[in-house]
């Protein structure tokens, strides 16, 4: 059974316009970041935090697969999404969404020596014809297919085209899970899961190394998006991924007691062994570069130049080098345990059943961050 692309049709079928010239509207509801809130701490019976399972288990609406593990996904930018990440975090049953733009072969390779990361690891696509013929050649490899899933991903999943790829994909590949972004409201989340998704990605703007709310004033404030799109995902039976904003581990707390199902993660694993990036010295300082995937410098590398209808939307900076990222992994996930040990929750599943926020002008004393 084919599944048709329902808020599109409806849109196209509807006798009246759907958005008319004079509809612009303002909605006067307060909309919350992580900055905003705190999570209020309650009585806990839990005498240690070695006693928080971080494990989700997790059984997808479409392809019918299960996942087990950590529910933290190292994000799809080709300095984060790589494949050396992908061995790293995969021993801690944590995931990882490749890049797009890793060769078949290479990948084949890879997956041949290293077939036990095969069910932590998505790989990438975009929505042009290379990049479905890409996706069927990878997907019909044998060394592949263990992979857990696929993520298609764009800037704007608001176009019809994206809803159409998503349906294109689900019939393509009917028992493969499907992680689809990126947007933030419920409406279509909805149309994305019923589409074909199995996972929606929420989040247009909140990443470090974004500009899409500088240059086109269209975002969401990340912690609403993810309580309201979750609720829309949860409805349906379908999963949600909280992607972007977190800066330091207790921002993955609010994203999972907001009701994210996963949480995926760029700059917070950016400048690592694992990016595969070049290291470079300034100042006596090892740093290494990191850039968002609308950046001046990844359209250049992938395509040659910005094209000139368009803007970039991210930018490129350095970070310092950090080593390897299991030590850093390990500190995110202290901080979540610790952070289920303040309000009781003995697992990541009951954190948000246990997750009142209260909202706040500051949530950390900074008067000693420069010093």
């Amino acid at each position: 059974m084919k599944i048709g692309p329902r808020f599109f049709l409806s849109l196209k079928d509807s006798p009246q316009p759907a958005i008319l010239p004079h509809a612009m509207r303002i909605e006067s509801e307060i909309k919350l970041d992580f900055k905003d809130v705190l999570i209020r701490p309650k009585r806990s019976t839990l005498t240690s935090r070695k006693k928080v399972d971080l494990k989700r288990a997790y059984t997808f609406r479409h392809s019918g697969h299960t996942f087990e593990g950590i529910p933290i996904i190292a994000s799809n930018m080709d300095s984060v999404g790589t494949l050396a990440m992908a061995k790293s975090l995969s021993t801690f049953d944590a995931l990882v969404a490749l890049h797009k733009y890793y060769k078949v072969e290479d990948l084949a390779e890879f997956f041949t020596k290293n077939p036990e990361t095969l069910p932590y690891t998505f790989i990438s696509t975009g929505i042009t014809d290379d990049d479905y013929a890409k996706l069927k050649e990878a997907l019909g490899r044998e060394e592949l297919q263990n992979i857990i899933g696929i993520c298609i991903d764009v800037a704007n999943g608001y176009t019809e085209a994206f809803v159409d790829f998503v349906c294109k994909a689900r019939d393509t590949f009917p028992n493969t899970t499907i992680i689809a972004g990126n947007v933030v409201t419920g409406e279509m989340v909805e149309e994305l899961i019923l589409s074909g998704a199995d996972i929606v990605k929420a989040g247009i703007g909140p990443g470090s190394v974004c500009t899409t709310r500088k240059m086109t004033g269209v975002g969401y404030p990340q912690l609403s998006a993810i309580i309201e799109c979750a609720d829309a995902a949860h409805g349906l039976g379908g999963h949600l991924i909280g992607d972007g904003g977190c800066a330091i581990p207790g921002d993955l707390s609010k994203a999972f007691g907001a009701g994210a199902d996963f949480v995926m993660l760029g700059g917070m694993l950016a400048g690592h062994e694992q990016c595969e990036g070049e290291i470079v010295e300034s100042n006596g300082q090892k740093q290494m570069v990191f850039y968002g995937m609308s950046s001046d410098t990844a359209m250049k590398k992938y395509v040659g130049e910005v094209a000139d209808y368009r803007a970039s939307e991210g930018r490129t900076v350095s970070v310092p080098y950090r080593g390897d990222a299991c030590d850093t992994f390990r500190e995110i996930l202290g901080g979540l345990r610790s952070s289920c040990t303040y309000v009781g929750a003995r697992n990541l599943k009951e954190l948000p059943k246990r997750t009142t926020f209260i909202r706040v002008t500051q949530q950390l004393n900074e008067v000693f961050v420069n010093s």
